[in-house]
């Protein structure tokens, strides 16, 4: 079997030549998950002109990628067709092909469990299927997130018990994902890779496979520590955004509007970072990431209490806003009880469409449970699954704001016109300050209470 004129079978790489068919753009790299982190990966090598075969157990996915159909909004249809012409792209659901590969990149999702307790099974099942076509002369790369010392504890005796000597024979490393789905700043190419191998010499053959598609390596010690880098990144934020919403809280609370004191202290040039209040977290990785860190740490006996105090403020915050639509209502004269709102946004960010873990999808919940009648717009979520019930998108017409008895901005899509909003709707709960370059009206609250302060004589 050929990719593109590379010789896939037959052949094998041996340890030897596998640093020079690197340089070369002839080793064959294989991406175990085609989802959001694993598409782009594919996509960069193939650009650079590796042969590369993309693994998936969802065989939907597979067929639709070999057809062209990109359902990662950071891969373009037209670029995804450009590379399968070539043929130097391909997808299959078949893992005994992994031993076609030489180099492999595990790119596999890691959930936590309903307990907050790790769920490795992805990982796990991907390592089994690697074991089983290992042969000498591979580079495994896991690039999924997880605790520290997943690699060393869980991957490296699935590999060695076949025989094999790492380091020696076969390369293993763990080079954290940093995908950032919509942003077109830092992609693929120009984000730092940090990695982190087994052996001197895994990082090493690690770092020849990522500097050709990587502007900047960061090679580190051991792959505890590049599994720790990627779990700080991550906890730095929950915990930041987690004071930070408990200072909305705080403002609220004191008459202050909570945006204008962040914006004046980010005007400090030194030791302040600003960070923005919400309506809690979502997305694969902040919400998820420092469990990971206090599980492993649950495990040494220790107690991550920065972790688990940011996890209960910003597992909160839905709850919170819950509670001041209810306020601003009432300010107004309604009820919840049979109101009707609009949610605007359900994706957990601005221009895309995942609803992994996205807040809004808690407050619809919330709200539905104190009987109040839900409809949503989000130009990128078409359906949306909340509890056990379904809901699909409408459309953002002037009848639909005008009508509304609360309009929520849950995710600031660049999309939506927000003068139009505040000029059409009788209330608008803003939990992303998306009004803030308009005139602030006494009906638009910005997460908390409107701050109306009287001019001094």
């Amino acid at each position: 079997m050929k990719i593109n004129g590379a010789h896939t079978d037959g052949a094998h790489t041996t340890r030897s030549d596998l640093l020079e068919r690197i340089q070369r753009r002839r080793a064959v790299v294989g991406i175990v998950g085609v989802g959001y982190v694993g598409l782009p990966l594919a996509v960069a090598f193939a650009s650079a002109g590796f042969p590369v075969l993309g693994f998936d157990v969802d065989g939907a996915r597979v067929e639709a990628l070999a057809s062209g159909v990109s359902h990662v909004p950071d891969v373009a249809h037209e670029a995804l067709r450009a590379l399968l012409d070539t043929g130097r792209l391909r997808f299959t659901t078949d893992f005994d092909r992994l031993a076609e590969v030489d180099a492999i990149s595990i790119c596999v999702p890691t959930p936590l469990r309903k307990t907050k307790d790790p769920d490795i099974s992805y990982v796990v099942n991907a390592a089994e299927c690697i074991a089983r076509t290992l042969r000498p002369g591979q580079l495994i790369v896991l690039e999924s997130t997880t605790y520290p010392g997943t690699t060393d504890e869980v991957l490296l005796p699935l590999f060695e018990a076949t025989g094999l000597r790492v380091g020696e024979a076969f390369f293993l490393a763990f080079s954290p994902e940093r995908i950032d789905p919509g942003n077109t700043t830092y992609t693929v190419r120009n984000t730092p890779k940090v990695i982190g191998g087994v052996t001197a010499a895994c990082a090493r053959h690690a770092t020849a496979l990522y500097g050709t598609v990587v502007e900047t390596v960061v090679p580190v010690s051991a792959p505890k520590v590049a599994e720790l880098v990627k779990l700080l990144e991550n906890t730095f934020r929950a915990v930041n955004i987690g004071l930070v919403n408990e200072l909305a809280q705080m403002a609220d609370l004191l008459g202050v509007d909570v945006w204008e004191v962040i914006q004046a202290a980010a005007t400090k040039p030194f030791g302040f970072m600003p960070f923005y209040p919400g309506p809690g977290l979502g997305g694969h990785c902040i919400p998820v990431d420092p469990h990971y860190l206090a599980w492993k740490l649950r495990t040494l006996n220790y107690r991550a209490r920065f972790i688990e105090l940011a996890s209960e403020i910003n597992s909160e915050m839905p709850r919170f806003v819950a509670e001041q639509i209810a306020l601003a209502m009432n300010e107004q004269g309604k009820c919840l009880n049979g109101a009707r709102l609009v949610i605007l946004g359900v994706a957990y960010k601005p221009n895309v469409g995942d609803v992994r873990e996205s807040p809004a999808l808690d407050l619809i919940e919330l709200l539905r449970r104190r009987h109040a009648h839900i409809t949503y717009v989000d130009p990128y979520v078409p359906e949306v699954r909340v509890g056990m019930e379904t809901f699909t998108a409408a459309s953002l017409t002037d009848a639909l704001l005008r009508e509304a008895d609360c309009v929520v901005i849950m995710t600031h899509h660049a999309s939506f016109d927000y003068q139009r909003i505040v000029d059409l709707a009788p209330l608008v709960m803003d939990t992303r300050n998306a009004t803030a370059h308009l005139a602030p009206p006494a009906h638009v609250w910005r997460l908390v209470r409107p701050v109306r302060v009287a001019p001094r004589a």
